[in-house]
């Protein structure tokens, strides 16, 4: 199961097929696209957003493999501004995208904490590895921020091409011991 989660501004609500129209508004722009994994169709076709939740965001939420939400902030929870995935893989175990309005304002920083609080302390797994295109400067800040590092580099290919690519990783201990010394 998938709870709502909160963070100081938003609200970060359990996927679901409804939020498939305001995705397909706020996410097909080179700027969110050109790091991210190249199985994202482009030009993205206009009902991109309703076909992947349908057949491989919400199916793999059923199977108990991925945790997705949509963000919103609680100022305006019926406006989506993004959104933020757990997924249950070898190297990729975090993933996010937010609407060219929101961005530059903290907000994917907050969710992020609340994910991978979730998915170290209710979840129960070990560590958490997060690929980025090293020229993703915005998405590697985050990780930065959270006490992340560098286990890798390695080439991968994103909509915007072939580019050098860290693993970025941090174990529950880690976790653990850096939320207790922000208390």
């Amino acid at each position: 199961m998938v709870p709502l989660l909160e963070t100081p501004r938003l609200l970060l609500r359990p996927l679901e097929l409804a939020d498939a129209e305001q995705t397909q508004r706020w996410f097909p722009h080179w700027e969110i696209v050109k790091f991210l994994a190249d199985r994202v169709p482009w030009p993205y076709p206009p009902d991109a957003a309703f076909t992947h939740y349908r057949d491989e965001a919400l199916p793999a939420m059923a199977r108990g493999e991925r945790w997705s939400w949509s963000l919103r902030l609680k100022s305006a929870p019926e406006q989506l501004i993004g959104s933020i995935s757990l997924m249950k893989s070898e190297n990729n175990n975090r993933g996010f995208w937010i609407g060219l309005p929101w961005q530059g304002q903290g907000f994917m920083s907050e969710a992020s904490e609340v994910a991978t609080d979730f998915w170290f302390n209710e979840l129960g797994f070990s560590v958490l590895r997060v690929p980025k295109a090293i020229a993703n400067t915005a998405s590697r800040r985050i990780s930065e921020k959270q006490g992340m590092r560098v286990i890798a580099t390695e080439e991968r290919d994103y909509v915007g091409g072939r580019f050098p690519t860290e693993l970025w990783e941090i174990t529950a201990e880690e976790w653990r011991a850096r939320r207790a010394g922000h208390h």
